[in-house]
């Protein structure tokens, strides 16, 4: 009896876990809570009220589109690798992802403030790195793949720094989708990609029950009459629209992918359909946290100046939380 009432709480108290840290992001960056209260009641009217309209809640919906995202990208890849280890940045699809938005830029295909332009070249670029990675898999399984997301990971990534000098003069604001940060976003950068996450992750919430038979390994899928190769190619395909999405938002936000399938699997206790909605609350979550920290850090660095131009990036928080998280996953499966 106990089990069963604690199952439909977990999802409320971590529904109010996103309330919360969806407040303490507001309130990050020196606005006060009279303040925000103001914004919600009525039409902003001073200088606090107007950050907070014009900047704070764009960058708020961009954390949470941004890791609600990349948390399916990564439950996904997980699920259908059987790797826990397995992220966008470990499979060649956010390295392709960053690579395909700056050589865009490189290139003049598009403007740099497009966001229409910015998800086009990330969505070829990741779907190349992608394809890259797949390639290792033609006569092998699910780990030849990692091992070749990694090595495809590697030289996108070398590609990116021959790309940086040869035209350092195009790449003023490139920190930003190398590290990845949700600063500076604004409504109209929300326009196109504030369905497009969306859409993806129903069509991959759709999609559960092939998802649950992949993580089961090849022999049981095919059992099932499910061809396992169909299934790992459709979840790659909804990593790579997942994460092109995300970069063109907020560039190569790491690990993010990473840690929140982990914490989806402990609130998923409903069956396999609940992992895709699990791992997107739970990406949405970690994001928004992270950001939450880098505005407070930011406020630390520049003495508590309200709305600085230059912040902390988003990425920095969520690298060095993740690299903890991945040591202790590396450790955990030697051991096991």
């Amino acid at each position: 009896m106990t089990g069963a009432v604690r199952k439909p709480l977990i999802p409320v108290a971590f529904a109010l876990v996103t309330v919360l840290a969806a407040v303490a992001h507001l309130l990050a960056p020196g606005i006060s809570p009279r303040t925000l209260v103001g914004v919600l009641d009525a039409a902003p009217q001073g200088l606090q009220e107007r950050i907070v309209w014009e900047l704070g809640l764009p960058r708020l919906l961009t954390a949470l589109l941004t890791g609600a995202g990349l948390g399916v990208a990564g439950f996904l890849l997980q699920a259908s690798l059987r790797n826990p280890l397995a992220a966008p940045e470990f499979t060649g699809v956010n390295p392709g992802a960053v690579l395909g938005l700056l050589a865009g830029m490189t290139l003049g295909l598009f403007p740099a403030d497009s966001v229409t332009g910015a998800l086009a070249a990330a969505l070829l670029g990741g779907a190349a790195g992608g394809a890259l990675s797949w390639t290792f898999t033609a006569r092998g399984g699910a780990d030849r793949l990692v091992v070749g997301g990694l090595l495809c990971s590697a030289v996108l990534a070398g590609l990116t720094t021959m790309l940086l000098a040869y035209r350092p003069d195009r790449f003023g604001n490139a920190l930003r989708w190398l590290i990845g940060s949700a600063e500076g976003r604004v409504w109209d950068h929300l326009g196109f990609v504030g369905w497009w996450i969306p859409v993806w992750i129903a069509l991959m919430w759709g999609c559960s029950a092939v998802f649950a038979v992949l993580a089961g390994g090849d022999d049981h899928a095919n059992a099932l009459g499910v061809p396992p190769h169909a299934a790992r190619a459709l979840a790659l395909a909804g990593a790579v629209a997942l994460t092109a999405g995300a970069a063109s938002l907020a560039g190569a936000v790491a690990f993010v992918g990473l840690v929140a399938p982990h914490a989806a699997r402990w609130l998923a206790r409903g069956g396999p359909r609940a992992g895709v909605p699990a791992a997107a609350l739970a990406g949405a979550v970690v994001l928004v946290a992270a950001d939450a920290l880098a505005q407070l850090l930011t406020r630390l660095v520049s003495g508590g100046a309200l709305a600085q131009r230059l912040g902390v990036p988003t990425g920095v928080v969520t690298a060095l939380t993740g690299a903890a998280v991945l040591i202790a996953l590396a450790r955990k499966e030697r051991t096991a």
